[in-house]
């Protein structure tokens, strides 16, 4: 499996008609393939929607994507609000769940780390024998490497209730000793975070 996160950034302000004409575009869409999930920026950087599609293969998105366009309704009509766009593919770790359906949020942490090159292996490694007890704090949606795009990018996303919830299950979740894996000295080289909130479309909510 591979996992394409698309990240759109919008006009200030457009962000309920981008959403609005995606929605109603969507159903076009989704006779090729599944939506996997659509959120928007609340905190980090503004005005950005990231869509997210799961394929079987590079050949299956690529097949997809051309049948998709040959479709009258898609892409959806939201060109004149985007002023930049970025694609990146993953490919999930093996504890990563499947791309689902389900309600879990409504808030979202999408935390994206760059690492030293050589250094996901072992990164994999050590959260393997922890996720586990992390997961009994709160949901882990995705955890993915970077296989085109950005590289040696190791993002994983978080579902919450609400803020609050999040600052208690990461004071909960270190308190144990077990979290987070950490990483040797000089590993990470770069951290971002952000908070996202959900489509009324989108099938993880």
């Amino acid at each position: 499996m591979i996992i394409e996160m698309r990240t759109y950034t919008l006009q200030p302000g457009t962000l309920a008609e981008v959403e609005k004409r995606f929605g109603a575009a969507l159903p076009v869409r989704e006779k090729h393939s599944k939506l996997a999930a659509f959120w928007h920026t609340e905190v980090g950087p503004l005005n950005q929607i990231i869509h997210v599609w799961a394929y079987d293969s590079f050949e299956q998105r690529a097949a997809v994507r051309a049948a998709a366009t040959k479709e009258a309704g898609w892409p959806p009509p939201i060109r004149e609000f985007v002023t930049a766009q970025q694609s990146e593919v993953f490919l999930p770790a093996p504890f990563s769940p499947p791309l689902e359906p389900r309600q879990v949020g409504p808030l979202f942490e999408i935390r994206q780390y760059t690492l030293i090159p050589g250094a996901i292996p072992g990164l994999i490694e050590r959260w393997s024998e922890k996720i586990e007890g992390r997961t009994k704090f709160s949901p882990l949606v995705a955890g993915m490497y970077s296989e085109f795009g950005a590289l040696n990018k190791w993002v994983h996303i978080w579902a919450y209730k609400d803020a609050n919830e999040r600052a208690r299950v990461r004071v909960e979740a270190a308190a144990t000793g077990q979290w987070p894996a950490r990483n040797p000295p000089g590993v990470v080289v770069k951290q971002e975070n952000a908070f996202v909130l959900p489509a009324a479309f989108s099938p993880i909510n």
